[in-house]
């Protein structure tokens, strides 16, 4: 059989279920990290609940995925996931979500494991929301994620450090409204509202455009140039405000396309 008779015969298999995500629908990916439970607690040990060393290296992540290629409006990490959000217009990989989910968990894997000097790795999903209200919405699900997730680890990584085993600090939260773990952190010192936002609400990935000083090469004349770069939130809005962020955010690319 001739290469090209076999090249078409075989490229059916690989590409038989491919599917494209429709112009005008948003695209969010959601990336979590692989065993990271093991790997930052026990391969890496890094200090529990939160470390900043971690936090870091989740953030250059982010940075990395929103400008290797994707035209990513807004970045999102929380604990060991990241949520991207895609501009509208995005037309990488013509918008196949085969290509999208494993060149996005390919980059991060790859970059996240050069920080850290081990092996890491993510998958990756991706979100199809048709409208502006739904990726509010999405936003919003992962910022109270985070927030309800933090209160637990604070919490049971108090009782862990004051001899608990896993099962019984497990057990000991299952029992407890939000008030109550609210009162436990309390009674040991420690207000969770006093906490730092980016434990509590996760961090944002956005870029912002700056004026920059140039000379023209032509005639010499200064300039003023402008340009883009990636800005870090770690004090993110909460609550109805944090909806009115995002839907800054989309606005603002609308108004760039």
């Amino acid at each position: 059989m001739k290469f090209d008779d076999l090249d078409t015969r075989m490229r059916v298999f690989e590409t038989g279920h491919d599917h494209c995500v429709l112009p005008g629908i948003y695209i969010v990916a959601r990336l979590d990290g692989r065993g990271f439970t093991r790997l930052t607690k026990e391969v890496h040990k890094f200090e529990a609940p939160f470390d900043v060393r971690f936090r870091d290296l989740m953030v250059q992540t982010v940075q990395h995925l929103m400008d290797c290629g994707f035209q990513i409006v807004y970045g999102y990490t929380e604990s060991d996931e990241i949520s991207l959000l895609l501009d509208l217009e995005a037309d990488a990989f013509s918008r196949k979500t085969r290509k999208l989910n494993s060149v996005l968990a390919g980059e991060a894997s790859a970059k996240f494991s050069l920080l850290l000097g081990g092996i890491a790795c993510f998958d990756c999903r991706l979100s199809q929301l048709p409208r502006a209200i739904d990726v509010v919405d999405y936003f919003r699900w992962r910022n109270e994620d985070a927030h309800r997730n933090a209160l637990n680890a604070h919490c049971y990584w108090r009782l862990r450090k004051e001899g608990q085993d896993a099962n019984q600090a497990t057990t000991a939260l299952m029992k407890l409204s939000v008030a109550d773990k609210n009162e436990l952190l309390f009674q040991r010192g420690i207000n969770f509202n006093d906490l730092p936002g980016w434990q509590k609400r996760g961090i944002g990935v956005v870029w912002r455009e700056f004026e920059k000083q140039a000379v023209n090469q032509m005639t010499g004349e200064p300039v003023t140039t402008t340009r883009r770069r990636l800005e870090t939130i770690l004090e993110l809005p909460m609550r109805d405000d944090y909806s009115d962020f995002v839907y800054g955010l989309l606005r603002g690319a609308d108004q760039r396309a």
